[in-house]
């Protein structure tokens, strides 16, 4: 029976989301409720006995005996986080944290906010824009919790002005293994601050979390620029993101090789000098749809703030478009798109291990962060391989902190900026199903990622890390720099409190052995793959070699 049940699930799987669609918006709105009480009863001291509850819990957890201390982890199930991934915690020790879900304070005269780690992208959305604020690194997805990206790597469409979501962090609270409370800054702990950006808390448990903050408008006034090759693009995108006037806010989706629109946003207010467009309202057409229909004339409009923050959210960028085949259609938009988008964690929690199987050898879902010196040759590569679209492209730099000074390595010399500390890069969001799945054909998906990955390492970047990866463990040290890792693991004690950030990210699927049923069923790699002048496959081989 219980067999039975999964498959229906599996093969159901619209009307399951669809199904599933009330019950997220009960839980929205349940959680909306909970931001405002728990706002309105947020009191530092409060957060202090929390904060001492997690402390007496890991110090209990040390004074077990050796055999019986297993790896330390947070107890937040995993169908809430969004990672794609399902981490073995039922192997390891859960740390109950649930209860660090406050916004603490917010001070305007220094320009940050103070939030426990359970806080919601939506919750300080709605909380920071209420008094004329944002986050400097605001994320698009409302469920997103900020310790989550602290520990993992955030990216906007702003990051061209202040990089990853890691440089805005003004101090790391974290209880380490012996159960004791520190605070991280640039000058405190400072290994530690550096360390802890793409860690996924394998140094220890973040406690609290203070972010940098920027004044902000009632609008933005959005412009739609249609480009029409890769190389016009790429260098559009490179002289807005570099300029020192540059706009606040830059991001270009491709949907062909000679069809993207580039976007560029400014705080505004509602002055009448263009139309207004509440393009989050629920009756309107997912936003990356709106953007297609700029693709032949472009325009500009005044779009208010919060739609424009999260204007990705109700189509989960494009993913959606898989899972509700119909949601864009009108008659849906109007009956049912009030409850959209599905959420992330009931997605999560419904999916079954046949379903899961599926994403992972017949879907992608990847965020890589390359040099801007690469983008036209990433954009090639990512139409060769995968022959799908669209494909999000967002500016970010990337600073240079000096070497051994965290996870990521400094930019290469040829990428840096003149006079700059720091190089432009941009986010691939490459999300959805493969062209050669849609068209019916056999498709070696794995195979694809891991020369997608053999590329970035060649070119100086780097994947997501909320994402599956594809390598082995040697490739992974070579990609990453994990000398300051180690150190700050061997003097804080994290070996054996926490999970190596390997065993925590890699996937719980066995990647080499699905790598060698792709080979056994003669899966090709893509559509083009044989057409003269195609880049050649890439290895890590041939990224050792330059």
């Amino acid at each position: 029976m219980q067999n039975r049940l999964v498959d229906l699930l599996t093969k159901y799987r619209t009307a399951v989301l669809c199904s599933l669609l009330p019950v997220g918006t009960l839980l929205d709105a349940v959680s909306r409720v909970r931001a405002r009480i728990d706002l309105a009863r947020a009191r530092p001291q409060e957060h202090d006995r929390r904060v001492a509850d997690v402390q007496a819990q890991v110090r209990r957890w040390a004074g077990l005996g050796r055999a019986e201390r297993q790896p330390m982890c947070t107890d937040r199930k995993n169908w809430k986080s969004l990672s794609t991934r399902f981490p073995p915690k039922h192997q390891w020790h859960r740390v109950r944290m649930g209860a660090l879900r406050d916004i603490l304070s917010i001070d305007t005269a220094r320009g940050t906010v103070r939030v426990e780690p359970l806080v919601t992208v939506g919750q300080a959305t709605d909380f920071l824009v209420a008094r004329g604020y944002l986050l400097a690194v605001n994320l698009e997805i409302a469920e997103a919790t900020l310790g989550g990206l602290a520990m993992a790597v955030g990216m906007t469409t702003h990051s061209h002005k202040v990089g990853l979501l890691q440089e805005t962090v003004v101090a790391y609270e974290v209880v380490l293994p012996d159960g004791s409370l520190v605070r991280a800054t640039a000058t405190e702990h400072t290994d530690l601050f550096r360390a802890l950006p793409w860690s996924h808390g394998t140094l220890g448990l973040l406690v609290g979390l203070e972010l940098r903050i920027i004044p902000c408008k009632s609008h933005v006034r959005l412009r739609y620029t249609p480009t029409r090759s890769h190389v016009e693009t790429c260098e559009t995108l490179h002289s807005l993101s570099t300029r020192d006037d540059a706009p606040d806010f830059i991001e270009a989706t491709v949907f062909a090789k000679n069809r993207a629109v580039v976007m560029t946003g400014t705080f505004a207010d509602d002055d009448g000098s263009a139309p207004v467009n509440r393009l989050g309202d629920w009756h309107k057409p997912w936003f990356y749809k709106h953007v297609e229909a700029q693709a032949e004339h472009g325009g500009e409009e005044l779009v208010p703030l919060r739609h424009y923050l999260l204007r990705h959210n109700r189509s989960i960028f494009w993913v959606v478009q898989h899972m509700i085949p119909f949601g864009n259609h009108p008659a849906f938009r109007w009956l049912a798109g009030w409850m959209m988008p599905p959420r992330i964690s009931l997605l999560k929690f419904s999916t079954t291990p046949a379903v899961r199987q599926m994403t992972f050898t017949m879907q992608v879902f990847q965020d890589i962060v390359l040099p801007m010196s690469a983008m036209q040759q990433a954009l090639d590569l990512t139409d060769e391989l995968f022959a799908m679209s669209p494909v999000l492209l967002y500016p970010s730099r990337i600073y240079d902190h000096g070497d051994a000074s965290g996870q990521l390595r400094p930019p290469r010399a040829k990428d840096r900026l003149p006079g700059k500390d720091y190089a432009m890069f941009f986010d691939l969001g490459v999300y959805g199903v493969p062209g050669p799945i849609l068209a019916g054909k056999p498709f070696a998906t794995l195979h694809a990622m891991r020369q997608m990955e053999a590329f970035t390492h060649a070119v100086g970047g780097y994947p997501f890390l909320y994402a599956d990866t594809f390598m082995t463990r040697a490739e992974f040290e070579e990609m990453f720099d994990l000398r300051l890792y180690e150190r700050v693991r061997a003097k804080y004690g994290c070996d054996g409190a926490f999970p190596h950030l390997y065993d925590k990210i890699k996937p719980e699927v066995d990647v080499f052995a699905v790598l060698e049923q792709e080979k056994q069923r003669g899966a090709v790699l893509g559509q083009r793959r044989n057409e003269p002048g195609l880049s050649p496959t890439w290895s890590f081989g041939d990224a050792a070699n330059g």
